[in-house]
């Protein structure tokens, strides 16, 4: 198997197409508007809280069968049915028309797969085994949650903002770019005398090159 590209894909306000309105289906609704993507989703029947989604206009349902003109305008596609050959049919019929399609638990029909993923606020970690054991990934996905404690988003919303003011700050450069990796090792309080933040500016007007000393 070729190497898979691992990239983060802003998808709100974007247009994604998932057929099939059962419990698998309802697990990729939910991904997708977590992402605040435009859902529309091709089911004859659906499940309890796929109707709900539908009835508070957070998605749009089409109770009917899917036909192959629905994947045009889609940036993604995702097959959920309980039918094999349905699914086969979404993922050809959209990668003809060269969009991107997962069918659900069916590897040699997936572009793209829908890894275990750790979430600290900003910071997302997506891992993938190519659709060879999601349990696996997602045993890893538990083990690394231990190990990143609740407090790790917030602390990386002020260490982003903070970035944002020292690259305002100081001209760009090689010491610019080894305070910001010094800065990543520190805590981070909101005040504004905290020490990170005195390293950060109080470095402005010493000679180049002993910031950090």
């Amino acid at each position: 198997m070729m190497p898979l590209l691992p990239i983060f894909v802003k998808l709100e306000g974007r247009r994604c197409l998932v057929v099939g309105g059962g419990t698998v289906g309802l697990q990729k609704i939910r991904s997708l508007l977590d992402c605040g993507a435009k859902v529309t989703v091709i089911a004859p029947d659906a499940a309890t809280k796929v109707r709900e989604l539908a009835e508070q206009s957070r998605i749009d349902w089409l109770q009917r069968n899917y036909e192959p003109r629905d994947i045009t305008g889609h940036l993604l596609v995702i097959a959920a049915t309980n039918d094999a050959k349905v699914n086969h049919a979404v993922y050809e019929d959209a990668s003809a028309a060269g969009v991107l399609a997962n069918a659900v638990d069916d590897p040699p029909y997936c572009d793209f797969y829908f890894g275990s993923v750790v979430r600290r606020g900003p910071l997302q970690i997506g891992i993938s085994t190519a659709g060879e054991s999601p349990a696996f990934a997602q045993r890893l996905r538990q083990q690394l949650e231990s190990l990143l404690d609740e407090g790790t988003g917030p602390w990386l919303e002020r260490l982003g903002a903070l970035r944002r003011e020292v690259l305002a700050t100081y001209p760009a450069g090689e010491e610019r770019n080894n305070l910001l990796r010094t800065l990543a090792t520190r805590e981070l309080c909101e005040s504004a005398a905290c020490p990170t933040r005195t390293l950060a500016f109080s470095t402005q007007n010493r000679s180049k090159g002993s910031w950090l000393t």
